[in-house]
């Protein structure tokens, strides 16, 4: 079986095995992925790497043609959960996915296997992509667990690719909702600030203003004001991991409720909320948004 996956900014500058050892569903060792490379089955961008040291990039296609046989079974369950199907047809479906939910199962052997939007999903439907591999059926983006809103799931590979395509050239349309720590200054805005690896803390990102992360640019405009706090609606012209809620925070607004770049107890949960979404839809071609309202507790005057 080949496994295909495209290098997201979360993995780029791993070590090639380092990377496969992590996407690729229950291999057995970091070691197995090594004798995959030195026997020509790993490709990047469709040729065979050097070394297995060989660093990924945002965007390279890693082919690995493994044997399933030679893996531990992935174990996805399929789990009557609730799940708000927003939007369905022949080709893709749009989840409303809740707060505190996490989009898929973690790989390795001691990943969690239940719980997760793709356990509901497995249930639910009977055909989902398998491009990014059996413990990804149909998930084409994420949302991170503390974040609610709209994400596209592919029932189809042709479709999967397509969409995989529209994020890799930016031209899907996102929109969230925040609620903002304090008083924003300006009604409308731009943070142009690259974004980093953070030095200690291996799973946070860092603003880089002085250089040495990653181009990222966020448009953003007030919605409502509050006493001790913001509603804004922000528009990110890039895909970096945590990008809205680390620029909110150079910002000097840290999002409500964030439990890594502000205080998670001032609000109930991260008051991040991906509100609409729109892209060309990989089957009609025609142009498609779909738009959800804001949450609740986001309008709540006391906060």
């Amino acid at each position: 079986m080949v496994y295909s996956f495209i290098v997201s900014d979360a993995h780029e500058g791993l070590r090639l095995d380092v990377y496969l050892a992590q996407v690729i569903a229950d291999v057995p060792s970091r070691a197995f992925v090594q004798k995959l490379i030195a026997q020509d089955r790993v490709t990047v961008n469709g040729k065979p790497p050097a070394k297995s040291n060989t660093k990924v990039a945002v965007g390279d296609k890693v082919n690995a043609d493994v044997d399933p046989a030679s893996l531990i079974a992935p174990d996805i369950i399929a789990q009557d959960m609730a799940v708000d199907v927003f939007y369905e047809d022949a080709d893709i479906i749009i989840i409303n996915k809740p707060a505190g939910l996490t989009v898929h199962p973690a790989t390795g052997p001691a990943g969690r296997r239940g719980g997760t939007m793709v356990n509901a999903l497995a249930h639910r439907f009977q055909e989902l992509s398998d491009v990014n591999g059996p413990v990804r059926p149909g998930i084409v983006h994420r949302l991170d667990k503390d974040t609610s809103g709209l994400i596209i799931v592919a029932k189809t590979n042709t479709a999967h690719a397509r969409l995989a395509r529209q994020f890799e050239k930016h031209t899907v349309v996102k929109r969230y909702v925040a609620r903002l720590q304090g008083a924003v200054q300006f009604d409308q805005g731009v943070v142009d600030v690259a974004i980093g690896r953070h030095p200690k803390y291996h799973d946070q990102r860092q603003a880089s203003p002085e250089g040495g992360g990653k181009t990222a640019t966020t448009l953003y405009q007030v919605l409502q004001r509050f006493p001790r706090s913001t509603l804004v609606a922000l528009y990110p012209q890039t895909g970096r991991t945590h990008q809205l809620r680390v620029h909110m925070k150079h910002l000097g607004h840290p999002v409500l409720g964030d439990d890594r770049y502000g205080r998670k107890a001032a609000f109930p949960r991260l008051a991040l909320h991906a509100q609409s979404i729109a892209f060309m839809h990989p089957a009609t071609k025609h142009y498609v948004e779909f738009s959800c309202a804001v949450p609740r507790e986001f309008l709540d005057p006391n906060f």
